[in-house]
């Protein structure tokens, strides 16, 4: 897949089926409308094209909400290269191109720099100053810019917002076999090793301290997982503990995974985790002891769970 930041130098795509959106979470909803795009293109002998911005709109539009987003940039990248499609085109979004009036945004953008002969679109969508631009206007100027347009599906767009809304749910709530199965992949995050307390070292379970990489990316859930984590292309088994640690009265979130079968010095590295399963929520024990005691079986519930990967 070609990834594309700069819309003034595209490349000349041949017979180009494009769609538009963010592509949040590159869930199996998505993956049913990057499956109707290849199909299109394999009928006029063309190259799929998928337009996503970056910032998101949210961003721009409504500053300082938090996005809670379901992959980074970086992420979706990989996903959709992993689809099969030709092109992505990460359109920079600002208050320039937000204020292209939706005459413009079809003229001036989608002909200009993409020369489509097919569009795939869902009847809501909106897109231009104020929002005025849809389906509707993408329908009249059909005839005069030579392109056909294919409208998805209200079934799959509602499918789809129904599985986004219920994947970020399904994370903040810790239920991430839920989030998983919505995913069609199991959800993953990338932090880098800080320097903690050393808690975990002292109970016989060193652990990582993660910082998220992207302030953007939703939060899994408090509690302790089943994962796997990749370092510098090397796939680790463990488990990982997000919370507040209420046995050691710790009032502030950590994000620490234990690796098994691993014992070296990672500060300043970057880990991509894998959650693949939940195994329980944080609680307070009444010791250390006690505290070490779940671990030790966190550990033989993880290890039984992740044996099959």
């Amino acid at each position: 897949m070609q990834v594309h930041f700069q819309t003034e130098s595209l490349p000349p795509f041949r017979n180009a089926v494009l769609t538009i959106g963010t592509f949040d979470g590159v869930h199996q909803g998505h993956q049913q409308i990057i499956t109707a795009l290849k199909k299109e293109a394999a009928a006029v002998g063309g190259e799929t094209v998928i337009i996503t911005f970056h910032p998101h709109p949210r961003k721009i539009v409504y500053p300082g909400v938090p996005l809670q987003l379901i992959n980074t940039l970086d992420e979706k990248v990989a996903l959709l290269d992993a689809q099969g499609v030709d092109h992505l085109v990460v359109v920079p979004f600002n208050q320039d191109f937000a204020s292209l009036s939706a005459e413009e945004y079809i003229a001036d953008f989608l002909i200009r720099r993409f020369h489509p002969h097919t569009i795939i679109i869902g009847y809501d969508h909106h897109f231009g100053r104020g929002r005025k631009g849809n389906f509707k206007l993408l329908e009249e100027k059909a005839p005069l810019f030579h392109y056909q347009l294919v409208e998805i599906p209200q079934h799959l767009l509602d499918a789809i917002e129904i599985s986004s809304t219920k994947i970020r749910h399904a994370l903040l709530g810790s239920e991430v076999e839920t989030a998983n199965k919505a995913l069609g992949y199991p959800f993953f995050f990338t932090g880098t090793v800080v320097h903690g307390d050393k808690l975990g070292r002292t109970l016989g379970y060193p652990t990582a301290n993660l910082v998220y990489n992207d302030e953007d990316k939703i939060h899994l859930g408090e509690g302790v997982y089943a994962v796997t984590a990749t370092i510098e292309n090397a796939v680790y088994k463990g488990m990982l503990s997000i919370g507040t640690r209420p046995t050691v009265n710790d009032t502030i979130e950590k994000v620490e995974v234990n690796l098994f079968d691993f014992d070296r010095e990672i500060y300043g590295q970057t880990v991509q985790v894998t959650v693949h399963y939940y195994l329980r929520p944080q609680e307070r024990y009444a010791s250390l002891e006690a505290l070490t005691a779940q671990i030790d079986q966190d550990k033989r519930d993880s290890v039984r769970l992740l044996e099959n990967l």
